[in-house]
């Protein structure tokens, strides 16, 4: 009584609005209790009480649900056709209800039964206990639902592959049969209900998608016909449409299913006239919609072969695809898309197919159009479409592949120069935008060589009424077509004047499509637009200050483009330019004696995002750089340095620089080294007095391109920013948790991996290496994948270097350097080795297990006598409900073992146990203990 009160006490927070604290509590105990064999009893005594409260029950039927499938080793063997007896007794005694308290009930129940071969024919034992009387039939009915569906996807339930095989056999193969001839005897039963009708079809699909009822089998019998006139009822449409599509699905191995598809596409076809019965119930439509698609999908090859016989089917798919609710559309894309598919590999195709995808296409463009009252489509409603315009722009593709692109263009220029043709006052824009946007997405498919369709498409876009949603599509059509325009450049100058215009328009969309209709007009005509240079630097000087910023980097990525086209020495001169430009404005902010504004900072910050993505783009000029370029990269560097010193402690400074500092590093390549040591010393200056992460970043770039270099100077610098920098991450880690500030952990980290890489004298003889090594661990904690790698990988490289292991004649400083390694771990091992443990057992990725293994299976090989005092600690810290105390128990022997019998190398495998047995107990704690 008293496990009893302290479970309903537990349950009883739920019912209130508990605080977080008392939640976690009220959970963690409920967990518990699941675990424990106590749990059998006392869910058996509250199932069976009138008096416990119904959240009482429910858990009593969840729990017997999880522990059949995660602790029936708890239950004797002996006794285990009694506990099969209380469960069955229990779905008879909740076989009205509450539905959720029944499902988990059956599902324990066919989790049951696949474990126990004792008991030989669980189907035959529900079926006697429960199918004989009316009020007790619904409770079979969910019973026989959830035990295919349970058996075939619960992967968690222990049985071997050969064992999940035979009981399978037993209980679903060999009782097919039974099931199909005792569905069809309820469904003609007297006084059958819709209700019960319903759950007959719900079941017959679990049997069908189990591959264990054959479309054959079920066409033997009446279930079939009862299945195509259930669309008439409203109760049973949506039970009936589920089972028909599930029943076509099964008869794809069409050789095999001949007999029955020559039953079912007759009844399939003869339901095409329900479309305009039912045209006002889109969600009837819907049923239609997925029946029939169903059918043109699983019997295309057919269609293909016999097209006057099945055309129907696709006639039928037509009507749909032009239902004006745009949640029935798309049902169909999928058909189209295969049958273009097929189509496409066939040498001639029938004119039938031909009509049917240019109807298609007509159609596609009139789901395109905007509707003519804009103010009706807002917020999500007007994202939802315009995402659903680029998924319809992919049905336009299916088109082109079967009727040629040229045919599609055409077909669409024509709308529009009818459109046109009416006249200013008989044209909406939305009559000519559709079609705009329709040759935007077939643009993928044009022909770089068309002479036909895209020469009449740019001569037309320049006649095209002046509105914004219009010039948006247009625009957009020139950035989709700029592969055919490199093949005829002399539409280039008229391009350029038309996205030119874009990027004067009052709509922010339209300069933005014009941002990226330069962007690949530049980069797709490149070699043709070098001579156009000087106009876009004297458009960019004119017009710049009116774009956005976003508007603006498109300009100078485009410019970039260009400029790689170039002959070096031109391009290096054109990018010294550009860059020039924007530095002076960083040299004016420092040189104006006074703090800057925060417009000023703005500004200098936008032109560095612009550099920055011009040095991304030209990428470099190789180790030899061009004569304009040999003294720029000391000239940038001496306005960074002031720029930095004045303004580092700015966030926006701080990320632009540093952004443009990496591309610059990359781009001057060697000509750096001069300037490293002083990069070094401001980056290590800036993180001391900030604490941004990415003056370390950089610093670890630097490493990373110049470690392997001898030079004095440059090796200082390195040893002063290591320790530097993990002063200032100590100081941090003790104001803040180490999750309050990841991107400092993961940059410091990405450092030291850098150091012991490249510089490892310097990592392992330093005194910051024991204080790094601590923050390394602290960043164990942290529920972070990329972190948790970078720490991981860090320990991985220290306890495997080779100064542990070394060779005959070891290098000279190998004893130093295994001399503070062993120091360091023996001071913090113990807490290594519980983090270690904490995160495998918890939130580590789950790809970090074999690098957590290699860690733990060098500390047992070269600590073994410390690791046996460490990890009784460890393990009794470890929560039980990620790891219970018997996994633990045998953790500890496991690897006691392999230590006292000196196979360190076994170790792996009592890890992967434990790594197991964690995940098992995570699976069932994130069903949590309320769960149904």
């Amino acid at each position: 009584m008293a496990e009893i009160q302290s479970l309903l006490s537990a349950l009883d927070v739920f019912s209130r609005a508990p605080d977080k604290t008392s939640l976690d509590s009220a959970n963690n105990w409920l967990q518990e209790f699941q675990h424990s064999p106590e749990a059998w009893s006392t869910c058996n005594v509250l199932l069976l009480s009138p008096d416990a409260p119904p959240a009482a029950k429910q858990f009593a039927a969840q729990t017997f649900r999880m522990k059949v499938t995660y602790d029936l080793h708890q239950v004797d063997e002996a006794n285990l056709l009694s506990l099969r007896d209380t469960l069955v007794t229990a779905i008879e005694h909740y076989h009205s209800g509450p539905r959720t308290i029944l499902i988990q009930l059956c599902l324990a129940v066919s989790g049951l039964a696949l474990q126990l071969p004792a008991w030989r024919n669980p189907v035959e034992t529900l079926i006697e206990k429960l199918g004989k009387n009316p009020v007790t039939v619904p409770a079979l009915l969910h019973f026989l639902t959830v035990l295919p569906e349970e058996l075939t996807t619960n992967t968690k339930i222990p049985v071997t592959d050969d064992e999940y095989r035979e009981r399978a056999q037993t209980i679903l193969t060999a009782n097919a049969k039974t099931v199909l001839d005792l569905l069809s005897m309820y469904i003609q039963a007297s006084g059958v209900t819709s209700a019960i009708q319903a759950q007959i079809f719900n079941c017959l699909r679990s049997w069908l998608v189990a591959g264990e009822i054959s479309a054959q089998e079920m066409a033997a019998t009446p279930l079939l016909g009862y299945a195509f006139e259930a669309l008439a009822s409203d109760e049973l449409f949506d039970a009936a449409v589920d089972v028909i599509c599930d029943l076509i699905h099964e008869t794809q191995e069409i050789e095999d299913n001949m007999p029955v598809i020559e039953v079912i596409v007759p009844r399939v076809i003869a339901l095409r006239p329900k479309l305009q019965e039912v045209k006002d119930d889109v969600d009837k439509v819907k049923g239609y919609a997925r029946i029939f698609t169903e059918a043109g999908e699983t019997y295309r090859l057919l269609v293909l072969q016999h097209t006057e016989t099945f055309f129907p089917i696709v006639e039928a798919i037509g009507e749909c695809s032009a239902y004006p609710d745009l949640d029935v559309v798309p049902i169909t894309f999928h058909f189209w898309m295969r049958l273009a598919q097929s189509i496409g590999k066939k040498p001639t195709v029938s004119p039938l197919f031909l009509d049917a995808y240019k109807t298609l296409m007509v159609v596609i463009i009139r789901h395109l159009h905007f509707p003519t009252d804009m103010e009706t489509l807002v917020g999500q409603d007007a994202d939802d479409f315009r995402s659903f315009r680029h998924i319809m722009g992919d049905t336009l593709k299916d088109c082109c592949y079967v009727l040629g692109t040229e045919t599609c263009l055409m077909t669409a220029y024509d709308m529009i120069v009818n459109v046109l043709a009416r006249g200013p006052s008989g044209a909406s824009w939305q009559e000519i935008e559709a079609p705009l946007f329709s040759m935007r997405s077939m643009g993928a498919e044009v022909d770089p060589t068309d002479k036909k369709a895209v020469p009449k498409i740019m001569d037309l876009i320049p006649t095209l009424p002046d509105h914004p949603r219009i010039r948006y599509a247009a625009l957009l059509i020139i950035s989709r077509y700029t592969e055919w325009i490199n093949a005829h450049p002399e539409y280039i100058q008229f391009q350029l004047q038309y996205i030119s215009a874009g990027f004067e328009a009052a709509d922010a969309e339209v300069n933005a499509a014009a941002g990226q209709a330069l962007k690949y007009l530049c980069q797709d005509c490149r070699r043709h637009l070098v001579d156009f240079l000087p106009q876009l630097h004297t458009f960019l000087s004119s017009v710049g200050a009116k774009l956005s910023q976003e508007d603006k980097m498109q300009v100078y990525e485009a410019i970039a483009y260009v400029i790689s086209a170039m002959p070096m020495e031109q391009a290096a001169q054109s990018l010294r330019t550009f860059s020039m430009d924007i530095l002076a404005k960083v040299h004016a902010i420092v040189s104006k004696g006074s703090p800057a504004t925060k417009q000023e900072l703005q500004d200098v910050c936008n032109g560095l995002e612009n550099l920055e993505v011009m040095l991304h783009v030209v990428q470099s000029f190789g180790e030899e750089l061009p004569p304009s370029c040999q003294n720029t990269c000391h000239e940038a560097w001496t306005i960074f340095d002031a720029f930095l010193a004045e303004y580092q402690a700015d966030y926006e400074v701080c990320e632009r620089a540093t952004r443009v500092l990496r591309h610059g590093m990359h781009f001057f390549g060697s000509a750096v080294l001069p300037i490293a040591p002083s990069v070094l010393a401001r980056m290590s200056t800036a993180f001391e007095r900030t604490g941004l992460p990415s003056y370390i970043w950089i610093a670890g770039k630097l490493i990373n391109r110049f470690g392997n270099e001898e030079n004095p100077e440059l090796r200082n610098a390195f040893r002063d920013t290591y320790e530097r920098s993990t002063t200032k991450v100590v100081s941090l880690l003790q104001l803040k948790a180490p999750q309050d500030m990841p991107d400092v952990m993961e940059d410091y980290l990405r450092l030291l991996l850098q150091m012991i890489d490249y510089t490892p004298d310097l990592f392992f003889q330093s005194s910051a290496f024991p204080l790094a090594f601590r923050i390394a661990m602290a960043a164990l904690t942290m529920i972070h994948s990329d972190i948790i790698f970078a720490s991981l990988d860090l320990f991985r490289m220290m306890l495997t270097h080779d100064c542990l292991d070394p060779p005959a004649v070891p290098p000279p400083k190998f004893p130093i350097y295994a001399a503070a390694i062993r120091a360091v771990v023996e001071k913090e091992g113990l807490q290594l080795v519980g983090y270690l443990l904490s995160g495998l057992v918890g939130d580590f990725p789950e790809d970090s297990t074999s690098v957590v293994v290699t860690i733990f299976r060098v500390l047992t090989t070269l600590w073994p006598t410390q690791m046996l005092s460490w990890l009784p600690q460890v393990l009794q810290q470890l929560p039980t409900s990620a790891a219970p105390h018997q996994v633990k128990t045998q953790f500890l022997a496991d690897v006691t073992g392999c230590i006292n019998s000196k196979q360190p190398d076994r170790v792996k495998y009592a890890m992967l146990a434990l790594h197991r047995a964690s995940r098992r107990a995570r699976d069932r704690r994130r069903m949590g203990p309320l769960d149904s």
